[in-house]
């Protein structure tokens, strides 16, 4: 069984469905902790609510790397297999991603390459004002270099000619929890396979 690690700033949307996934036997992996660098992230509040250990990490007055040091420091204890970034909304330290290279995926509302490095309701107005045909997400794992690690898993959607921002968004964001557990999922054998 694989342990996860979720690290989080804004609501948590995709934390939904790797807890279903889990609870239905889909997914074989633990939630072991869910970290964020909001005190009023409503992550925290839905981990609570799903009996999750659910912790705020204070970043004032630290440097990135102080704060990443933190973290990683909680990770370690919890021996955690792999980092999930849901709506993580900070730039992560070099020494962060080294120490848990491989071992860290993040989800991104585009067809990665394009729109790489754009956040949440402005990747998809992009797609929009490009006159993309169709969009999606991609799971990939994060390296230093922002929004180009190496791809697990893409999902497509079509986008629709009276798509808003708001719409596109909404039929992504169907699509990450999906993603999200077919990758942990090939991580998890690959990981159990490897014990």
């Amino acid at each position: 069984m694989i342990r996860l690690a979720i690290l989080g700033s804004t609501r948590g949307t995709n934390l939904t469905a790797l807890v279903k996934a889990i609870e239905q036997k889909e997914l074989a992996a633990e939630i072991a902790i869910v970290l964020s660098n909001k005190a009023d992230a409503m992550i925290l509040e839905r981990a609570v609510s799903y009996g999750l250990s659910a912790e705020f990490v204070d970043p004032q007055g630290l440097t990135r790397e102080e704060y990443d040091s933190k973290i990683s420091a909680i990770l370690q204890t919890k021996k955690i297999d792999l980092i999930v970034l849901l709506g993580y909304m900070r730039i992560l330290s070099d020494e962060f991603v080294a120490t848990w290279r491989n071992k860290m995926i993040n989800v991104h509302p585009s067809l990665l390459p394009d729109f790489a490095g754009g956040m949440d309701i402005a990747v998809h107005r992009a797609v929009l004002a490009a006159g993309m045909q169709e969009s999606g997400c991609t799971v990939h794992y994060v390296t230093e270099e922002v929004d180009a690690g190496p791809m697990l898993v893409q999902k497509k959607c079509p986008v629709l000619a009276d798509d808003t921002p708001e719409t596109l968004k909404a039929r992504v964001q169907a699509l990450e929890g999906v993603a999200l557990v077919e990758a942990i999922s090939g991580l998890a054998e690959r990981h159990a396979s490897e014990v």
